[in-house]
């Protein structure tokens, strides 16, 4: 059988794994016995088939993402009969892949991330390194791993920049602002001595000694959403995204905010975009008399 003998060959030729080959059977023999009930065989299957199996797909719930899935599997087995001269043309060539809906990040409001901002007490050792995570985050738009892995080294007081070694191990700088540059400073000069050994170089501790985790930040961030009232589940990387919506609802533009979270492609950045008109509308739906 051709299905049988193209999964031997992405398994023996290609390496895949038993997962993925498995995926390949299933998503090749539900579009056979589709074009099956159509009565086309092999060599009467075009760009058409493939289209309205797509458009089955689609009506019986299936999403996008999982329609880009079976349409990849479907293109290596096209490809591959006609590579073998089993068919005279492949029916995928011409067929776009089902783009996926993009989720817009959730964010919080400038209210809430002042409450949760106030939340920690500086009173206490703790209180006050928490304080300073969650403004650092919020002031420059951290991934949660940047976050846990600055270093002494990294931070510059006198300029207000960190020096983040991103994905890839790029390397870009990123402002603070003078709130995140007082508390930085409080909390090296106040609290990490007390935790710090001789040779640690991490800026963040906890009381054990130990660099802070991402885990770590996470019941941290966790904690005091709650303590603020925060309804939304709140997660580090939701921070990330409140800091790029924020800038870009006070008119900051997208070049900037894209350098400062370090994505290499703007659509990336662009979907930020798409947050902030969401919100406005919003606002303007529940606030103007005709709204």
């Amino acid at each position: 059988m051709l299905i049988d003998l193209y999964l031997n060959h992405v398994k023996v030729e290609r390496g895949l794994s038993p997962h993925t080959v498995e995926a390949y059977a299933r998503d090749i023999a539900s579009f056979a016995d589709f074009a099956q009930d159509r009565g086309a065989d092999r060599k009467q299957i075009t760009a058409e088939t493939i289209s309205e199996y797509l458009a089955h797909l689609s009506k019986n719930g299936i999403a996008r993402r999982s329609q880009a899935r079976v349409l990849s599997a479907l293109r290596g087995f096209f490809r591959h009969l006609h590579e073998e001269k089993l068919i005279a043309t492949n029916p995928t060539e011409d067929i776009d892949a089902p783009k996926p809906h993009r989720v817009l990040p959730t964010i919080i409001t400038v209210d809430e991330m002042e409450r949760l901002l106030m939340a920690p007490d500086l009173e206490t050792p703790r209180g006050m390194r928490d304080a300073t995570m969650l403004h650092t985050m919020y002031a420059s738009g951290l991934r949660v791993s940047e976050l846990v892995s600055l270093r002494l080294a990294d931070v510059d007081l006198e300029a207000g920049v960190l020096a983040v070694t991103g994905k890839g191990d790029k390397r870009r700088l990123v402002p603070l602002g003078e709130w995140a540059v007082e508390m930085i400073e409080r909390y090296l000069v106040g609290i990490r001595p007390m935790w710090a050994l001789p040779s640690q170089n991490a800026i963040f501790l906890t009381n054990r000694r130990a660099p802070m985790t991402r885990q770590g930040f996470w019941l941290v961030v966790k904690k005091y959403a709650a303590a603020a009232g925060i309804g939304t589940k709140l997660s580090p990387h939701k921070l990330r995204h409140s800091f790029a919506s924020h800038l870009l609802e006070r008119g900051a533009d997208l070049r900037s905010v894209q350098a400062m979270l370090g994505h290499v492609d703007i659509s990336t950045t662009q979907i930020y975009t798409h947050v902030t008109k969401t919100r406005i509308s919003k606002v303007h739906k529940r606030s103007h008399p005709r709204g």
